[in-house]
């Protein structure tokens, strides 16, 4: 009878044991590198100047870009976030973890450029405890290209 009840007190503990482990929370870096072509190491904040020379750079969001946020204060490590659809030139639908909640994914949330220059340098993105856009904007550098982004957009210009 004893032997019953420490087995079963140990099937209960690694009930609660195996979430904690199985819970890992996902970085935007980790996130990034995962779900675009953009391979670069670093925390986010880094990854505009890593891509120097090794990618593309620029201020036109497009699909599979990744747009990289500048470490600030607030948000000492940066962020990345990688372009899911193009609604228009101040407008692109984002995936990206890390954000809203710790390791959360989100997929398909808004981002909106709010800088005076269009240049995609001040961003507000969707905050989902607020169920809208968050309520300041965070500093941007720009897009990161993938080497097949950058080939696709160079052989449309080309053909053009």
């Amino acid at each position: 009878m004893h032997k019953t009840i420490i087995a079963a007190c140990i099937a209960l503990l690694s009930l609660f044991a195996l979430p904690t482990a199985a819970q890992a929370r996902l970085q935007c870096v980790t996130y990034a590198r995962q779900v675009s072509e953009v391979q670069i190491s670093g925390n986010a904040r880094d990854w505009w100047g890593n891509a120097e020379g090794r990618y593309e750079r620029g201020h036109a969001p497009k699909v599979g870009a990744v747009l990289a946020f500048t470490g600030t204060r607030s948000m000492p490590y940066g962020h990345v976030a990688v372009v899911h659809k193009v609604v228009d030139d101040r407008h692109i639908l984002i995936d990206h973890a890390n954000w809203s909640r710790p390791g959360m994914v989100e997929r398909g949330v808004m981002a909106v450029d709010v800088s005076a220059a269009g240049d995609w340098s001040e961003v507000r993105v969707w905050y989902a405890p607020t169920r809208s856009l968050g309520l300041r904007p965070s500093a941007a550098k720009g897009f990161i290209y993938p080497r097949t982004v950058t080939a696709s957009a160079e052989t449309a210009t080309n053909a053009g």
